[in-house]
């Protein structure tokens, strides 16, 4: 039997606190499951030359996690040109399947069967559905996250009703359609950008609920300044 082929991304800057338990729970869910439906995973962190040694533990710990790969970057140069590498190494590598989720827990590897056994082209990890949710947000980053999504899925004409999470499970072959180079967004805008091109593209999407849990452990990146940068390129990507 041939199995499905599922590399699992994350994105890292300063998570040495999370890292390691997260590898070690990622690998402990999928090998649960994985069998039950012919399925294979991989991981690959792609490090921002992280000054706490984040980059450096996901190397020195790939001898004992052989599916472990780690790219490294120079510097912090956005978080969405971190996925588009995740991307075209997912094509290069000819995997079937790419799950992108946060280094934090607020993605939380429980749900990874329910993401990675949808069929369809994009299947994504949603708060706003019935049955997901969000834990430990202040009310303004509520408020600041339902504007976003509401505004977006209008402008750009997105049927998904959560459009700027990132625990996504994308077909690999749709991605190796996009043309990385016209992408306009390089940090939270990303996600949105790369749902509204794969729906030109006439990429099938649906939604599983999960329940986001803010981090506990490290420093969140997000800022007010970021989610106004996103609204911005969203009204740039409809000129």
């Amino acid at each position: 039997m041939n199995l499905t082929r599922f590399l699992i991304t994350i994105a890292t800057f300063n998570e040495i606190e999370n890292l390691p338990r997260l590898v070690t729970e990622i690998f402990a869910e999928t090998d649960r499951f994985a069998a039950k439906y012919g399925f294979s995973f991989d991981i690959l962190v792609i490090d921002d030359n992280s000054p706490d040694g984040t980059g450096r533990w996901c190397d020195e710990h790939s001898a004992e996690f052989p599916r472990l790969k780690c790219l490294h970057r120079s510097g912090k140069n956005g978080l969405g040109t971190a996925v588009i590498e995740a991307m075209k190494y997912a094509i290069e590598h000819q995997y079937d399947r790419m799950i992108n989720l946060d280094a934090d827990f607020s993605h939380h590897p429980r749900y990874l069967e329910a993401i990675a056994s949808g069929t369809d082209d994009v299947i994504v990890g949603s708060r706003y559905v019935r049955g997901g949710g969000i834990i430990g947000w202040p009310f303004m980053r509520h408020v600041m996250s339902r504007s976003i999504n509401t505004f977006g899925r209008f402008l750009l004409g997105l049927s998904v009703r959560d459009i700027s999470g990132s625990y996504r499970n994308y077909r690999v072959s749709c991605l190796a359609k996009l043309d990385f180079d016209r992408f306009q967004s390089r940090g939270y805008s990303f996600f949105e950008e790369v749902l509204w091109r794969l729906k030109l593209l006439g990429a099938k999407m649906s939604e599983v609920p999960i329940v986001f849990e803010d981090r506990v452990r490290g420093k969140s990146k997000i800022s007010l300044k970021e989610s106004i940068t996103a609204v911005k390129t969203l009204i740039t990507l409809k000129k």
